[in-house]
């Protein structure tokens, strides 16, 4: 079986909590968005996953997907994100340089922050959004 959502100490007959079902949808919702599951499929586990009363239960919703890998360490910000800000400070020290005239560097920094920054502030995570019936 795949990886358990229960502690160790926790029967697969123990009740499962309302954050135990958050966790699931949370990893049905990565699945969908790694291209595992169909939307149909999605629909169908994540409703399995809300009304799931046991981690038994739980457990068989996610069982044929890959185990998630453990957070290990602070989180690191996109490269994309390091690399726009250098080159951002390199077009500002350029204008700088050049007699501060017309600002034209707003341009660039505006055009390539438009697609990296949203990217940085929701950690390069395209969430899956529910519709309701």
């Amino acid at each position: 079986m795949a990886t358990s959502t229960s502690s160790s100490t926790a029967s697969h007959t123990t009740r499962a909590a309302d954050a135990d079902r958050e966790r699931i949808v949370e990893r049905l919702h990565a699945a969908a968005v790694e291209g595992r599951l169909r939307p149909d499929e999605l629909d169908a586990r994540l409703e399995a996953a809300l009304s799931a009363p046991t981690y038994l239960e739980l457990d068989r919703v996610v069982a044929d997907l890959p185990a998630q890998a453990a957070a290990t360490g602070p989180a690191r910000r996109p490269p994309e994100l390091g690399a726009f800000a250098a080159t951002s400070i390199l077009l500002l020290a350029i204008w700088a340089l050049t007699g501060m005239g017309y600002f034209w560097p707003v341009w660039p920094i505006l055009g390539w922050g438009l697609f990296v920054v949203p990217g940085a502030l929701t950690g390069g995570r395209v969430r899956a959004c529910r519709r309701s019936a």
